[in-house]
């Protein structure tokens, strides 16, 4: 090879071209066996394998009729009462039989408020156009700071006080608008009605109900 490159650059032809031989591997001993395929099979191999001791074990059981449903329970078994001897109970398969009383729901107290017909033109959409018709509903001139001794003194049906979350409110002109009767707002009359409005009206906003009658804020007595 050395020869032919040095004739090569000095011109000179060699009388013979080398050849280069191609040697290729032997064949595998496993050619041409009857395991072959023409294509290619990119189907996956079962697992676990189809004679695997997993997939035997796996396979499922089908369960008998008994091991579905099993049968119901001796009848002197079928009601036990804990810390009750079963030998000192009666012998007689039917008393084990009897249907056991239920327990009465206990009966829920009524939601329904007690309402009253109101007189025509006293419905809240009445109300509602009365606070805002510009009306006098406080009966004062200005706010005050009111202890309860002076609330206490407002009870009448004409002159009705009552606080309410810390406000003071005249109910006076709201009782002939009360939905559940003139009777049940004067139970609040002249004193702090917070823990009765709070049980039966939770869910109504005091404040805006009788903002335009506020007269003033509920103090401690003085000192």
């Amino acid at each position: 090879m050395t020869s032919y490159f040095l004739n090569w650059l000095t011109g000179t032809v060699p009388d013979a071209v080398p050849s280069f031989t191609r040697v290729s591997p032997p064949p595998d001993d496993d050619e041409g066996s009857e395991t072959e395929t023409e294509g290619d099979d990119d189907t996956p191999p079962a697992f676990p394998s189809l004679l695997s001791a997993q997939r035997v074990q796996s396979t499922p059981r089908i369960l008998s009729d008994s091991e579905l449903m099993p049968p119901p329970p001796p009848p002197h078994l079928a009601q036990r009462t804990p810390g009750v001897n079963l030998a000192a109970r009666s012998s007689n398969a039917s008393s084990f039989l009897t249907v056991l009383e239920t327990t009465e729901r206990p009966v829920k107290a009524s939601k329904n408020r007690n309402k009253v017909a109101l007189a025509p033109g006293h419905s809240p959409l009445d109300w509602a156009s009365l606070k805002t018709s510009g009306t006098d509903l406080r009966g004062v001139e200005s706010l005050s700071r009111i202890p309860p001794s002076v609330l206490k003194q407002h009870n009448k049906r004409d002159d009705a006080w009552s606080a309410f979350y810390g406000k003071v409110y005249n109910i006076t002109p709201y009782l002939a608008f009360h939905p559940g009767g003139e009777r049940e707002l004067m139970r609040v009359a002249g004193r702090d009605g917070t823990k009765l409005f709070a049980s039966t009206h939770a869910w109504v906003s005091a404040e805006f109900m009788l903002d335009a009658c506020l007269v003033g804020f509920l103090v401690a007595e003085p000192t």
